[in-house]
């Protein structure tokens, strides 16, 4: 799964009037299976360019190329489809579905693909981050971290092409941060997945062949 950003830009208007640059990206690119980490500071764009790649929010220029297919032509729907079946997303705020139990969001994860629902693997997944105990359990009953590791397990359930993560060892205590990141890259190699993670822990950018700062490939605001 290959992907190439190509004079992507992205702007806001604040509530008085003023336009803000958030992403000005002439060109990047990440290789079928490679593994990088982005850094850069808070507010800088690093989620909006997480969702922009993810197809989640379009870009007001440029082209957004995965594996060969151009998301930023296709229209909401297709771009949802898209999303579903070949990109994992760890989100920053979870997105879990609170009326459902731990296995239960991993599960309706996997249909949103319109892929065969697993639950052996779902269960493995649960228990590879140490959730096993926790499967039944809905996410207002689960700390933080848990919920942290829950979003990891759906984030993978479906094999994706391309894995997204924003700040996923963010919320797990130290114990499991090792746990979370290696379970990641581990089933990225396994299964060639690209992946892209946003962090701020220096211990979990430093073990990554490839570290980009954001400042380095964006020049939204004269950066």
């Amino acid at each position: 799964m290959s992907l190439v950003l190509k004079d992507v830009r992205k702007a806001y208007r604040e509530p008085d009037g003023r336009v803000l640059p958030i992403l000005n990206i002439a060109e990047f690119s990440l290789k079928s299976g490679e593994q990088a980490v982005l850094v850069g500071s808070s507010g800088g764009g690093k989620t909006t360019l997480l969702n922009v790649i993810s197809g989640i929010t379009t870009p007001d220029a440029g082209t957004v190329t995965i594996d060969g297919i151009e998301i930023t032509r296709l229209h909401e729907v297709g771009r949802d489809r898209f999303r579903a079946q070949k990109i994992g997303f760890v989100f920053q705020t979870f997105n879990l579905l609170p009326a459902f139990t731990a296995l239960e969001n991993v599960l309706l994860g996997m249909s949103f693909s319109g892929k065969n629902v697993d639950r052996r693997r779902a269960d493995e997944l649960l228990g590879k981050v140490g959730l096993s105990h926790r499967l039944h359990h809905r996410p207002p009953q689960l700390s933080v971290g848990e919920q942290q590791r829950v979003a990891v397990a759906r984030a993978l359930a479906n094999k994706p092409s391309l894995l997204l993560a924003d700040e996923p060892t963010a919320n797990v205590d130290i114990a499991n941060q090792q746990t979370i990141l290696t379970l990641i890259r581990e089933a990225c190699q396994e299964n060639n997945v690209s992946l892209l993670m946003v962090t701020h822990a220096p211990e979990v950018a430093n073990q990554f062949e490839r570290l980009i700062k954001l400042d380095d490939v964006n020049q939204a605001g004269g950066r």
